[in-house]
């Protein structure tokens, strides 16, 4: 049974740093991408880092600079390094894969990923 769990969610003051943790299982080949995606109160879900399987990282223009995605294959755990945290950062978090087979959509879109996790929040206070 495939499985994705967030962990590292939290409040943090602006400027603060988190660190998300996507523990992957079940998972019988290695996923061509993982990805993390937010949705903010009122807000449609938004991709905003990606890392294709070979390591190279996608990036959304509102955290391109600021957030770090990567992936640590032995441990099966995709991570998202978040610094420089603003108060537009609230938002859940999710972690997200590809199946075995999919269609590509895009690195940062949606319809890219069948799996996903169940989220963790983040609120960033001024």
């Amino acid at each position: 049974q495939v499985q994705l769990v967030e962990s590292g969610g939290g409040s943090v003051q602006s400027g603060g740093s988190l660190r998300l943790s996507c523990a992957a299982s079940g998972f019988t080949a290695s996923m061509s991408y993982m990805g993390w995606f937010r949705q903010a109160p009122g807000k449609e879900l938004e991709g905003i880092a990606a890392i294709r399987s070979d390591g190279i990282p996608y990036y959304a223009d509102s955290v391109k600079g600021r957030f770090t995605i990567s992936q640590d294959n032995v441990k099966n755990t995709l991570y998202l390094q978040m610094n420089t945290l603003i108060p537009e950062d609230t938002a859940m978090y999710y972690c997200a894969a590809t199946g075995t087979y999919f269609t590509y959509y895009g690195a940062l879109n949606l319809r890219t990923y069948a799996y996903w996790g169940q989220g963790t929040k983040v609120t960033v206070s001024s």
